[in-house]
């Protein structure tokens, strides 16, 4: 570990973090699976055991960065995948729509979840999956989307948990992230 990044190692395999600023006093490692296609393969292969297979009829994620995993996933356990959006699109019928802060934006997101979408979850069991959990705003706010559209959570799964963030027992993850006071 360097002052400017931080070597995390998951699924067999090691990645060069760098750390960002994100809020005054909190520094993390920036965790971008988007086009790394061996890490997203490597942490789908090791996420899958620790899935309720059985148990699940669809996969949940959010846009954008959960996408390619939520897709590795969905072929392994040869379901279907709903992506709940950042921004209501013209083409929507009846969505929902949640607002949650992230410590790694800046204003507060929008969640949309289609209106066709929500037909697809009413009364099925889902498995949220994400990228990274820290405080857990975003899975909050997708499981109060997935409430109202009467679907049931079976498990949340997401590749890293930041430290001193969530603190729910039901995350399936592979690694603990840490987080950094600044200037260390």
């Amino acid at each position: 570990m360097s002052e400017t990044h931080y070597t995390l190692k998951v699924a067999g395999i090691e990645r060069e973090l760098k750390k960002v600023r994100v809020a005054p006093g909190l520094v993390i490692a920036s965790f971008v699976m988007l086009g790394d296609t061996e890490l997203v393969e490597r942490c789908a292969d090791a996420l899958l055991p620790k899935m309720p297979r059985e148990e699940l009829d669809l996969l949940v994620c959010l846009e954008a960065k959960g996408i390619p995993l939520t897709h590795a996933l969905a072929r392994r356990l040869s379901l279907d995948y709903v992506t709940v959006r950042k921004s209501v699109k013209s083409y929507m019928e009846d969505p929902l729509v949640v607002e949650v802060r992230s410590i790694t934006t800046q204003a507060p997101q929008t969640l949309v979840l289609d209106g066709v979408d929500r037909r697809r979850l009413r009364g099925r069991r889902v498995g949220v999956v994400d990228d990274v959990v820290s405080t857990g705003g975003s899975l909050k706010a997708v499981e109060a989307l997935l409430s109202q559209a009467e679907a049931s959570v079976v498990c949340r799964v997401a590749v890293l948990l930041e430290e001193g963030g969530y603190h729910g027992e039901d995350l399936l993850y592979l690694e603990k992230l840490p987080v950094f006071p600044e200037g260390r």
